[in-house]
């Protein structure tokens, strides 16, 4: 529909005036229901928060979505990241993808204390304390609350394992009570009801058993609860203080991350039907993230655009600021100039007296960099020119060989072996490169640091004290001109981890048994392993053995299994107790204990 108006002179009687502003409000294009919003708290700080609502067309319930409120959980906040951009036909999405960023770019839980502990009262000053105060105002907005996180192990009512156990969050939906009466109206929350709706929904798309969903109630304010620490978490407070359904949305941390996510979909989609909310369903995007440009601005005049893997040259003392990064990405960017300033130096001024380099991030994940240098004639000149840069690193993971662009991210497992091939440059001459992993020294009498060509074994030859962070999860390869960096590879180690195995007693029954379980076998029946579920691609320097006091039998062996009977002569009173020992060379990851009683048998 369109409206013309014609006005014959310029002055507007009162009543027409009122007409003319009701026309405004409800036709003009944006406003009202069928727009969207984006608001910016604490810019220029390492804590930024980005708060997106959108509204549908027609009016309906709010939906009030929060990941990243501890920052090592990235299935949350990439899930809720997609919905940002979400066109809605019906209802309205509050999104805070990142509702702690600081955290998430140093891939910590929490910097100083836990922000979903601090919804109770607190007397601390902190950045905490003022974005839970904003989310808290968001969560009197909604009508439904949904917390994303990435939860240990598996929920389950009883006890399964360690890992699989009522202590344990991971694919479940968590409520702080079965139902609710909100005492000013009388209304009552059937929240058990909910999640197992939406349980039932999610279900529908996993085909694992052991990955599906369950109900998780926390019975959080009874006195047996066994999470009285959830008194002081953004559901609790929504439910209790705002009288809002909410929940925890706990997809498992052992889980693949693109499986995390696709998870967390499914429960906000599950979520938004049952609320009324008509969703435009987002797809799962997790290319890798590049780099193409930042707009960096020297003493305040206009902006250079800075392609990646070139060079800035300005004089000593010039200030800069970068108001802007171009990727492949909108959100979770940040920029930060070594050596100045904090993790994240975006719209800030810094003064530069020395020269450094800009390293973009998308979330924890390098993504581009860009050199800055002095020149030495102070000629006020600011040039901007492409560098010398590395273009591939050609490397062998336990024998296989991977190549990988600059400034990627190799993932590797705790005890893997890696070596540096080679690096390709766009150098004439690159007989003068260094390729160095910072935190290894692969010759202690003449540490040159080039390290090409050594087989290096990640569970005990790296260094902790010169890993990123200090941590030992984080360290860098540097590719060396001089005093020019070419380039840089980024290495994160995660631990190996022991999920199951599958054991086969007597040829007849086949078991699953997870780390710390027991099983009781006659000591005339034979034991043999069909597979052991790590992390470890391939099960690469897996190995299993039988243990008592004076025992110490092999049975499984770099994916090989080798069958034993437990009759022979290895078993004796004295040598008790016994147990399956699953370890990588030296890192024992889990045990599976054997109770031998005589006559008693499983192997049907």
């Amino acid at each position: 529909m369109r409206l013309f108006l014609t006005f014959r002179n310029s002055r507007i009687r009162p009543i027409g005036m009122v007409l003319y502003l009701l026309i405004i409000l409800f036709l003009t294009p944006g406003s009202g229901w069928g727009k969207r919003t984006h608001d910016l708290f604490f810019q220029g700080t390492d804590y930024e928060l980005h708060v997106y609502r959108i509204y549908g067309e027609e009016p309906g319930k709010t939906l009030l979505l929060i990941g990243g409120i501890q920052g090592n959980e990235p299935g949350g906040f990439l899930s809720a990241d997609l919905y940002a951009d979400m066109a809605l036909a019906k209802g309205k999405l509050i999104v805070v993808p990142r509702a702690n960023f600081y955290s998430i770019l140093l891939n910590r839980r929490q910097i100083n204390e836990d922000m979903n502990r601090q919804f109770a009262e607190t007397s601390e000053i902190n950045y905490e304390a003022k974005i839970v105060a904003i989310l808290k105002e968001l969560i009197s907005e909604s009508d439904c609350l949904l917390n994303l996180h990435d939860g240990s192990g598996f929920f389950s009512e009883k006890w399964e394992s360690a890992m699989r156990n009522p202590n344990r969050f991971g694919q479940s939906i968590i409520s702080d009570s079965e139902t609710y009466t909100i005492p000013e109206t009388g209304k009552t929350l059937h929240l058990g009801d909910m999640a197992r709706h939406v349980a039932e929904q999610i279900n529908r798309y996993i085909e694992e058993p052991g990955h599906r969903f369950h109900f998780n109630n926390h019975r959080t304010r009874n006195t047996d609860t066994l999470h009285p620490e959830q008194r002081k978490s953004a559901t609790y407070y929504a439910l209790f203080q705002c009288g809002i359904p909410a929940f925890g949305i706990e997809t498992s941390k052992s889980l693949p991350l693109e499986t995390k996510v696709r998870h967390h979909n499914f429960a906000i989609n599950a979520f938004m039907e049952l609320l009324g909310i008509v969703p435009e369903t987002p797809g799962v995007y997790l290319d890798p993230p590049v780099m193409r440009y930042i707009a960096i601005a020297v003493n305040d005049k206009i902006p250079f655009a800075v392609p990646n893997g070139y060079t800035l040259q300005i004089s000593s003392g010039d200030m800069v600021r970068i108001s802007h990064v171009e990727a492949n990405y909108k959100r979770g960017l940040s920029a930060d100039i070594l050596d100045y300033g904090t993790v994240n130096d975006m719209h800030k001024p810094i003064r530069i007296t020395r020269p450094t380099q800009v390293v973009v991030r998308k979330d924890r994940h390098p993504c581009g960099m860009i050199n800055i240098v002095l020149d030495a004639a102070q000629s006020q000149l600011r040039t901007v020119t492409a560098v010398p840069e590395a273009s591939f690193f050609k490397t062998r993971i336990n024998g296989d060989e991977r190549l990988f662009m600059n400034n990627a991210h190799v993932d590797l497992i705790k005890g893997d072996r890696f070596e540096l091939i080679d690096v390709t440059t766009n150098l004439e001459d690159p007989s003068e490169v260094i390729v160095n992993f910072k935190g290894y020294v692969g010759n202690l009498q003449n540490n040159t640091g080039e390290d090409r060509g050594y087989v290096i074994h990640t569970g005990r030859d790296l260094w902790k004290r010169y890993s990123l962070y200090g941590e030992g999860k984080q360290y860098q390869i540097v590719v060396l001109h001089g005093e020019t960096v070419l380039g840089r590879l980024f290495v994160r180690l995660t631990d190996p981890v022991f999920e199951y195995v599958i054991l086969q007693v007597n040829r007849g029954i086949k078991r699953c048994l997870f780390p710390g379980d027991s099983l009781a076998i006659s000591p005339e029946e034979p034991i043999q392993i069909l597979d052991i579920k790590t992390n470890i691609p391939k099960n690469a320097g897996v190995r299993a053995f039988l243990k008592g006091s004076d025992t110490n039998v092999p049975l499984f062996s770099d994916g090989e299994a080798f069958p034993w009977g437990s009759g022979s002569r290895d078993i004796g009173p004295e040598n008790r107790p016994y147990r399956i020992v699953v370890q990588r060379e030296h890192i024992i990851l889990g045990s599976i204990f054997l109770d031998l009683e005589k006559g008693r048998s499983y192997g049907g």
